[in-house]
């Protein structure tokens, strides 16, 4: 197919495939797939969130989705090691952002991500979401856990189950407690992997532990090696619908400097993808890659580096949603 196009004149019609084009070609979209609007008849959906309201310190994680378009040029079709072609098993394309009448009020930035991840609910579709910072995934499960609550496998350096910070609950630090809160996160079907830095408060692991999540530290990480956090991490969520959110500043910050909260001594990018790769086979309903933070990024790596996340999410939530003889979200709406 690729050898056709490249000896035939090309035209503007509905032959044209913008993914045998060069890379460096068209309007940037999420892995080059098509931009549509309309959510109907899609499988998986793939959207940005550029918000970053809810930092705490070093912003630019706003910027993240375009930086992570621009960089997922270089993704291609077929998964080297599951042999998994996106594309070929789903129907996906890139929604476009969530779109914000008033950015600066955090209250009602929830509100909007929760009705824009609502369309997508509403029509059957898996979302795949490029933040923004770590509040966005709050919203969101306030729209795709409306039928119940779900579990999730999170891998970060902080635990993100903090209360108000600076006299606001909606902060990057807060997602997963409110999500536990109001009855969207089952924290008895939650794992944080990589957690770690010193913090102010022990508040955050306190939560966690106490709440029923299991917390792997990443010195239980190093002791216990991959293969055994994969193996907890299927034990923990089993086989109910399961959300992957993953932060890059999990990872060490020779892999992604570009976040707003970097924490040395982390994940290597080897690992994170062998940990993903880990998780195929379970019952995915969604997932995020966050915090990429393009102002404090001068190479474009962390850009790069999630969105090679964004890929190997993309490919299981493509094998799940491909085995699935249904809808994979169920909504009460």
């Amino acid at each position: 197919m690729a050898e056709d196009f490249m000896n035939k004149e090309v035209t503007y019609d509905d032959r044209y495939d913008p993914k045998l084009a060069p890379r460096y070609s068209e309007i940037a979209t999420f892995m080059r797939a098509p931009l549509r609007m309309d959510p109907a008849g899609l499988d998986i959906a793939m959207v940005g969130v550029p918000y970053d309201g809810g930092v705490t310190n070093r912003p630019g994680a706003r910027h993240g989705p375009r930086e992570i378009r621009n960089q997922s040029s270089l993704m291609r079709a077929i998964h080297h090691v599951t042999r998994i072609n996106p594309s070929a098993l789903c129907r996906i394309a890139d929604v476009g952002d969530v779109r914000f009448s008033a950015v600066m009020d955090n209250a009602k930035v929830v509100q909007e991500i929760e009705a824009f991840f609502d369309r997508l609910v509403t029509a059957g579709v898996v979302p795949l979401t490029a933040g923004g910072d770590h509040s966005i995934t709050y919203p969101i499960f306030r729209s795709i856990a409306k039928a119940g609550p779900i579990g999730m496998v999170h891998i970060d350096a902080h635990t993100d189950t903090w209360g108000e910070i600076q006299g606001s609950k909606f902060n990057h630090g807060s997602p997963f407690r409110l999500a536990v809160e109001d009855g969207l996160l089952d924290p008895n079907r939650t794992i944080q992997i990589g957690i770690r830095g010193a913090q102010n408060s022990p508040e955050g692991w306190e939560y966690s532990r106490d709440s029923g999540m299991r917390v792997v530290f990443i010195e239980e990480f190093d002791e216990i090696g991959v293969d055994a956090v994969i193996a907890e991490a299927r034990r923990i969520v089993g086989d109910g619908p399961t959300y992957i959110s993953f932060d890059v500043d999990g990872l060490d910050p020779v892999y992604a400097p570009g976040t707003g909260t970097p924490e040395s001594g982390g994940i290597s990018m080897r690992e994170a993808q062998k940990l993903l790769r880990g998780l195929g086979g379970l019952n995915l309903i969604g997932g995020d890659v966050v915090e990429v933070s393009p102002p404090f990024d001068q190479t474009g790596n962390t850009a790069l580096v999630g969105a090679t996340l964004m890929y190997e999410i993309l490919c299981l939530l493509a094998e799940a949603r491909s085995n699935k003889s249904k809808p994979i979200l169920q909504t009460a709406l």
